[in-house]
């Protein structure tokens, strides 16, 4: 499918459609980024003039933890096979003394688009690296005539010269010529792939010097290696492997070389700029309570203003070159327990013109976030004890009183959404995973007396609980 064909099916209704595979509910969250996903669709088909003007409508999310606000947007890139990245609020609380620079985010984003690029050009080159590969397999395999050693001429250097090897005799080159062909079918079918052989393995010359301290420096740095280019001579290390592993490595190499790092960087820049999808998680954290004037309220406010201008949008250095926020979409979530949305500062609520309340979870919604999502809860458990041999089959039953144990749970201690299951289904087959190895091929039902029997007593214990669930 190409891109026109992709972005003409990708609807909102379509976009709902594929969240709705890997998360329960949330159907205002889900129909929120699905138009914000599709308006940028539109965006790309309009004139450039007015396409300028246009800005993402930003998304803040608020609800209670473990009810899927990271999973919609990080579902949302797999989509859309956007450069995505996440970041926590807090990590920038401190700002000045021990957090991070807010500007390392669009740098984030900017090494997210550079590797999506760089590995789908990669895959492009496949084929061609592949015969670059079996040509110095074959070189490897059938050595050239040695060369005789001698100490080069200094004046030869310089001046640009270089030695010519001694060409070989006519009946000598029709020989290796075929030698070479007959070797080269060998390895097209596999016959050679278990002899070893010996490859020169080009090492990393990268060598990094971290700039400390510096606004605008965090997580950048020179690399000497990429400042110097082609001065530093490549180092190799001679390698004895095996032809099929050889082949791999050479490939490797060949499908680097073939990739120009030149175009990635363009395409990664542009593709952050106008694709980019930033997720900024636990925003309440640093959003000011009762608007107090001293004390950690006032770093939680400076976090707040320095995220303003990349997300109004603004210029961005990173290493790769400049990176303009103007058309990243934000999305932002947090529990928003202790605060309201409205206690972040006017300008960064400005900011984010759409909110969206996620619900949540209740029993109905536990139970069908244990079997419906795709590769769901218990289909991961399944699948990890059937490697040994041990057939789990969960009754409808069971997934209930599971489904009800994690609500009471949830509603005794803190909620922390569909995370309890996690929790609850570990304690629950502790025993049957290890004993699984030597229990052998055989069927383990779990009904509901089998879920009570194992977890009504750490229930029941509140020391006890407070540790395990």
């Amino acid at each position: 499918m190409n891109s026109d064909q992709f972005e003409t099916e990708l609807t909102p209704r379509r976009i709902v459609e594929f969240l709705d595979r890997y998360i329960v509910g949330q159907d205002k969250a889900k129909k929120s980024v699905a138009i914000a996903l599709r308006n940028r669709v539109r965006r790309r088909r309009l004139p450039r003039e007015i396409a300028r003007e246009i800005a993402p409508k930003n998304i803040l999310m608020a609800g209670p933890t473990g009810v899927g606000k990271t999973e919609i947007a990080r579902r949302l890139s797999d989509l859309v096979n956007a450069p995505f990245v996440k970041v926590e609020a807090t990590k920038f609380t401190e700002v000045g003394y021990v957090g991070r620079d807010v500007e390392s985010i669009i740098r984030d984003l900017a090494e997210t688009a550079v590797a999506m690029v760089k590995s789908r050009m990669i895959e492009e080159v496949q084929v061609s690296a592949a015969e670059r590969a079996e040509q110095r397999l074959v070189d490897a395999l059938l050595p050239g005539s040695e060369r005789r050693r001698s100490m080069p001429d200094i004046m030869k250097i310089f001046g640009g010269e270089k030695e010519e090897a001694p060409k070989p005799a006519p009946e000598e080159e029709r020989a290796r010529e075929s030698t070479r062909r007959k070797l080269l079918a060998l390895l097209e079918e596999g016959k050679l792939d278990d002899r070893e052989v010996e490859i020169d393995v080009v090492e990393s010359q990268s060598v990094g010097i971290p700039i400390l301290g510096g606004s605008g420096m965090d997580s950048m740095g020179i690399n000497i290696g990429d400042m110097l280019g082609g001065l530093l001579p490549k180092r190799s290390r001679r390698r004895r492997v095996k032809v099929s592993e050889a082949r791999r490595i050479l490939q490797a190499e060949e499908a680097e070389k073939l990739v120009d790092m030149d175009a990635v960087v363009r395409e990664a820049l542009e593709k952050a700029a106008e694709e980019g999808i930033v997720f900024i998680d636990e925003i309440d954290k640093v959003a000011s309570r009762g608007g107090g004037g001293t004390g950690p309220d006032v770093s939680r406010e400076g976090v707040q203003r320095d995220l303003l201008p990349i997300v109004e949008g603004s210029p961005v250095p990173t290493k790769y070159g400049t990176l303009n926020t103007d058309h990243i979409l934000f999305i932002a979530a947090g529990a928003f327990s202790s605060v309201k949305p409205s206690d972040l500062v006017p300008e960064l609520q400005g900011r984010f013109p759409i909110r969206v309340e996620l619900q949540p979870l209740s029993r109905e919604d536990l139970a069908r976030i244990l079997v419906e999502p795709e590769n769901s809860l218990l289909t991961q458990y399944s699948a990890l004890l059937g490697v040994e041999g041990v057939d789990l089959e969960f009754q409808d039953d069971a997934v209930a009183e599971i489904a009800l144990l994690a609500e009471r749970m949830n509603a005794e201690m803190e909620n922390i959404g569909a995370r309890r299951l996690h929790t609850m289904i570990e304690q629950l087959l502790e025993e049957v995973s290890f004993e699984a190895p030597e229990s052998g091929a055989r069927k383990y039902p779990i009904s509901a007396e089998f879920v009570r029997e194992r977890l009504e007593p750490l229930i029941s214990d509140g020391d006890i609980r407070r540790y395990l669930l």
